[in-house]
């Protein structure tokens, strides 16, 4: 008899998820770190060139979909640690932010490649579809909820 893998449903997906921010979450706490700041950090390191506040809002919130006066409160949080810097009207990581980033990715690499490593590549690219795909309706049915 074989075995049949079970059907992705948004239990599974749930589950996934939130066994992985508790991985994160611990480590970002070793940190000094929570989830909300290493996202809002993350955005402002990766961005092309410096953001305004209201420009790494708007994305930190399409990312966590989260109350726009906590994620305010977040970049609060960062610039009063100088992990950003207010530079004119933009905002930019220091140098101390880019370092921490590095070093929570530091400490997370061994343990995503222990979660990751070893699933097959045709099956990372369907659950990236799936991914996709379940994100794209989740959003524009929140989109038509808060409309």
């Amino acid at each position: 008899m074989t075995a049949t893998a079970p059907a992705a449903h948004a239990r599974a997906l749930g589950l996934a998820h939130y066994a992985a921010r508790g991985v994160l979450e611990h480590v970002l706490a070793r940190h000094g770190m929570t989830f909300q700041q290493q996202i809002a950090l993350r955005v402002a390191v990766t961005a092309d060139a410096p953001q305004t506040r209201e420009d790494l809002v708007t994305q930190v919130r399409g990312s966590l979909k989260a109350n726009l006066a906590d994620i305010h409160a977040t970049v609060d949080e960062l610039l009063t640690r100088q992990l950003l810097v207010a530079d004119g009207a933009h905002l930019r990581a220091t140098d101390a932010g880019r370092r921490l980033l590095e070093a929570v990715g530091a400490a997370t690499a061994p343990i995503s490649e222990r979660v990751w490593g070893g699933i097959p590549a045709e099956d990372l690219a369907a659950a990236g579809r799936v991914l996709a795909l379940v994100t794209e309706r989740a959003n524009a049915e929140l989109a038509a909820l808060t409309a």
